[in-house]
């Protein structure tokens, strides 16, 4: 049986494009997407602001139909070169069964950069358009938009990573040692779990999964990783990459308790989810773990112009 493949990653944005900044989840800080904006203007790009980003009702960045409207039209408008998502939240799952799918797959894809409640839309972009697309900081978010600039070492690699230039990324702790090369797939585990039962739900099957959280104590943790478990969503990984686990308390105990006996190489600690820093990861790009650097390494393969 063949193994899954990545799957194509479309250009990055380089100086001159023009990007969209798109609120499909929680509302946006003004303050922090000026901020934000001006730091991607910092790197040569034109940004334009979806219609409604700065809409509110109550914990979400304006309606359900606007929401997606903004993303869809930012998607499929020929003259963009990328979308990025302001920040995270709550919202993005409201958003899948409204979407013209036929019509965004008929645009021309490119690059999706977004992370935490975005996972929703990493999954269904990947089941619905076939692209691979970014894990990463937001420009609403603190490791982009604080008053003192842009977390180094985030910005560092955010750049590295749009430049089809991305360094390993390293983590601090092998819990279940090993090698193996294989798509990756995953994001934000409650997400993640709120999938189970969609068409979007994870597919784990010979991909290296990404996990992280943040604010969710250990039990959490617990339940959702035994969600995904008994909901055969891990079936067959091929291993797995844990990122940050802000404000988790201790979860290292129930992760390795309930990774560690599907016999796949796991490794930790890697400074991707929330948090600083913040790192960027292409999910659906074809990645490796080795285990004894206590890296991922993953292929930009598909990127044809950079920033």
């Amino acid at each position: 049986m063949n193994e899954p493949a990545g799957i194509p990653v479309p250009p990055s944005p380089c100086p001159g494009d023009t990007v969209a900044v798109v609120a499909p989840s929680g509302p946006p800080d003004f303050g922090r997407l000026a901020r934000g904006v001006r730091v991607l203007e910092g790197l040569g790009l034109k940004v334009v602001i979806g219609a409604h980003v700065l809409d509110r009702d109550r914990y979400l960045a304006g309606s359900d139909a606007d929401r997606a409207r903004d993303l869809q039209d930012a998607w499929c408008d020929p003259a963009l070169s990328a979308v990025f998502c302001a920040r995270g939240g709550y919202g993005a799952t409201r958003l899948l069964g409204l979407l013209d799918w036929e019509a965004m797959r008929a645009a021309d894809p490119k690059a999706l950069v977004g992370s935490s409640d975005v996972t929703a839309l990493h999954s269904a972009f990947a089941v619905e358009l076939g692209v691979a697309s970014w894990f990463g900081p937001m420009p609403a978010c603190s490791t982009i938009s604080d008053p003192e600039g842009p977390e180094p070492r985030t910005f560092e690699n955010f750049t590295a990573a749009l430049a089809g230039t991305p360094p390993p990324i390293t983590g601090d702790r092998v819990i279940v040692p090993g090698a193996v090369t294989a798509p990756v797939t995953g994001g934000n585990l409650s997400l993640l779990a709120a999938l189970c039962g969609t068409p979007y739900a994870l597919s784990a099957r010979g991909r290296i999964v990404l996990l992280e959280d943040v604010d969710e104590a250990p039990y959490r943790v617990d339940r959702m990783l035994t969600q995904l478990l008994q909901a055969g969503a891990l079936d067959g990984a091929a291993g797995f990459v844990l990122g940050s686990w802000v404000d988790c308390g201790d979860p290292y105990p129930v992760l390795e308790e309930l990774l560690a006996p599907l016999g796949v190489p796991v490794i930790a600690g890697l400074p991707v989810g929330h948090g600083a820093p913040q790192f960027s990861v292409l999910l659906g790009a074809l990645g490796a773990i080795d285990a004894k650097s206590c890296s991922l390494t993953y292929s930009t393969g598909g990127v044809d112009k950079a920033l």
